[in-house]
């Protein structure tokens, strides 16, 4: 295997590569269905990178676009093969938002806008296993553990000090800091840790307070995505309750990253935040 491969990005780094192939070609992605007899659905999702690209893909796309060059077809089926295989998060087994985590475990900035609670990021071991099973409740003690162990290795990014941290804005709305999510001994270690974590030099955390009123944010929660590579494309994430949806197209992201620096020029700043916070921690005793 090869090492430090994430397979999410490869997939679509390979779907970017193939898209720009097709449009050279000056071919519609039906077309492309109709000469390999398969759904036009298929190919969208082998563009955005949503479904697992074979090397018999590659293949057959490459002598549909009539690539000639052996080192651009091997290049493609090489990313084909590495697309392929597993990041550590699959050791978990199946967990839905799956797309989502190698996005992140690419990512060298994260914006993110919590309405109603911390972000899974800041939280801690007894928070995060209270959201989950609050947010679940049909699961079982060993599936609300499986996420909770998922979290906080997804966490690595920000408290690995030894690796390149992950720069993350977090905006959280007041709500987060009102609504008592396990015990008042997990909210006030919550607050507390989000009071540490905030001192970081690659994270910024800011309350947007109450008096604020309606804001941007008011239709939910969302985070953007950016990455050292230029061919990597920003990603929005919205996440749903049974799907979630990505949105990479310019005016899209354009649209919330507009909106987040709207909220972070409504919240309070990081350091009044951090006395906040601290403030609310001492109301849970």
């Amino acid at each position: 295997m090869v090492a430090n491969v994430n397979p999410t990005v490869r997939r679509r780094r390979l779907g970017s590569e193939l898209r720009k192939l097709r449009e050279m070609k000056g071919m519609t992605a039906e077309e492309v269905a109709a000469r390999l007899l398969v759904s036009q659905s298929k190919i969208s999702r082998l563009e955005n990178g949503r479904r697992s690209i074979s090397q018999r893909d590659v293949r057959d796309l490459c002598g549909v676009y009539g690539v000639e060059d052996v080192r651009v077809v091997d290049s493609l089926m090489q990313m084909a093969k590495e697309s392929r295989q597993q990041g550590w998060w699959h050791a978990f087994g199946d967990i839905p938002y799956s797309v989502y985590i190698g996005l992140e475990t690419e990512a060298a900035s994260l914006r993110v806008f919590e309405p109603q609670v911390v972000p899974g990021l800041l939280q801690t071991h007894g928070y995060a296993s209270a959201v989950i099973a609050g947010n679940l409740p049909e699961a079982t003690a060993e599936q609300v553990e499986k996420r909770v162990n998922v979290r906080m290795r997804r966490q690595e990014r920000i408290t690995d000090l030894d690796a390149t941290p992950l720069r993350m804005w977090a905006v959280i709305d007041e709500a987060a800091l009102c609504r008592k999510v396990g015990d008042n001994a997990t909210m006030r270690e919550q607050l507390e840790h989000l009071v540490d974590l905030s001192q970081l030099p690659h994270v910024t955390v800011q309350v947007l307070p109450f008096e604020v009123g309606a804001h941007p944010g008011l239709s939910g929660q969302f985070a953007v995505l950016e990455f050292t590579d230029t061919t990597d494309a920003t990603v929005v994430y919205l996440e749903g309750v049974n799907s979630d949806l990505y949105l990479e197209k310019d005016a899209d992201v354009q649209a919330y990253s507009v909106m987040y620096e709207h909220l972070r020029a409504q919240a309070l700043s990081a350091e009044r935040t951090r006395d906040f916070i601290r403030a609310a921690a001492e109301r849970y005793v």
